[in-house]
């Protein structure tokens, strides 16, 4: 083909461009769409090259609703000139849209500079493509906008890096629309899914409970049952219910078969400084895992302590005993000091057994959906309430 035939061409896509109806229009966007479809393959690198010179000055002489049509029908091409995607990917996001939804021509750095430049509508559109790298993904959170977040959660094709759906998780206890997006994805991490389970479970449940009349003890067991479903997954063999060293906790287990495990001889178990098989013995004679039980025993307050031995019924002087010897265990603290002591006793005194035994019910599911309440009853991670019962019914005393 020769300069002169592109000439034409040039000349009669002007004349197009300048008839502003609806045939105009019409004819306009299906000569371009021929020149594409049944020429470009046999084009020459410099024709390829005037051909694209043609379109930009196309492109900026044409109105908005060419413009339009003429991105909707390049979005699904795979021969147009690079530097013409780029330039109706950036155009105003009516044109836009198409091309940045689904033109498989645009890189990642293409994406990422309309990302960091262009408006939330560009990321909204960016958000629903087909295929969508971790790079890109990233740089669609890192910008922060919560609706352009939950459309690229949506989208199943994105592939998001873990370290962003850590992020994403935690992000989900202050941003309810994260939610049920992340649970749903296919590609969530079956840890990461057991710790949004939780959240929400615990979150309904503080809601409902805060907006129906409703005992809260009614409904873990169904919030409960839900979350095992629909977390479950094989036990590491390294690792069963009651962890901790293999001999203490095969040595507590025989010690349990045969009728051994009591108060009395826990307390004499850990006087002797057995301390993983007394920790054994309590998370068989408990329910707990050993390492929630570490937690509860080694605490500084001695509260969660007070509430678990309450919830076993363990004898006042036994749990004296453990909580006097588990802080000595700790090293390098001074002696507990006598209104140290009455105040925790006093604690064991006020909780009643009913929420003792409610609480270590709770513990014994899965010791997140415990961390998920104190959370949400605290704001905080990682912390022991000083009224452990209420977080078993928050609208009740436990004393």
């Amino acid at each position: 083909m020769a300069d002169e035939n592109f000439k034409e061409d040039f000349e009669a896509l002007l004349e197009m461009a300048r008839d502003k109806s609806a045939a105009g229009r019409a004819a306009l966007v299906s000569t371009v769409s021929d020149l594409f479809y049944n020429r470009n393959d046999v084009l020459t690198d410099h024709e390829r090259a005037l051909m694209s010179d043609i379109l930009r000055q196309l492109i900026h002489a044409a109105e908005m609703s060419v413009r339009q049509d003429l991105s909707r029908k390049l979005a699904a091409l795979d021969n147009v000139p690079h530097e013409l995607v780029v330039m109706l990917a950036n155009d105003e996001i009516e044109v836009a849209h198409p091309i940045l939804a689904k033109s498989s021509l645009l890189h990642d750095s293409d994406l990422i500079e309309i990302i960091r430049h262009r408006t939330l509508q560009h990321q909204l559109s960016i958000a629903m493509r087909r295929t969508i790298s971790e790079t890109v993904a990233d740089a669609l959170v890192e910008n922060g906008d919560e609706d352009v977040i939950k459309a690229l959660l949506e989208n199943g094709s994105a592939h998001l890096s873990k370290a962003t759906m850590e992020y994403l998780v935690e992000q989900s206890k202050r941003v309810n629309s994260y939610q049920n997006p992340l649970v749903t994805r296919p590609d969530l991490d079956p840890q990461l899914a057991r710790r949004m389970y939780m959240w929400v479970s615990a979150a309904l449940r503080n809601y409902m409970v805060d907006q129906f009349d409703i005992d809260p003890r009614d409904i873990d067991e169904r919030l409960d049952h839900t979350v095992s479903e629909i977390t479950s997954r094989p036990v590491d063999p390294g690792e069963d219910r009651h962890g901790g060293p293999d001999k203490a906790r095969e040595l507590a287990q025989k010690l349990a078969d045969a009728g051994q495990v009591t108060p009395e001889f826990m307390v004499r178990v850990l006087r002797q400084g057995e301390i993983p098989l007394f920790e054994a013995m309590f998370a068989i004679h408990s329910g707990l895992r050993v390492r929630l039980l570490q937690r509860i025993m080694f605490e500084p307050g001695g509260e969660a302590l007070a509430v678990a031995c309450k919830g076993v019924d363990m004898p006042k002087n036994h749990f004296a005993s453990i909580f006097m010897l588990t802080r000595k265990a700790r090293g390098g603290e001074q002696a507990i000091s006598p209104a140290e002591l009455t105040r925790v006793l006093a604690l064991y005194d006020r909780v009643q057994p009913e929420s003792a035994q409610a609480m270590l019910r709770r513990w014994q599911r899965d010791p997140e959906y415990l961390n998920a309440l104190r959370v949400l009853a605290t704001g905080k991670d990682g912390e022991v309430p000083d009224d452990p019962g209420r977080l078993d019914n928050p609208r009740s005393d436990a004393s």
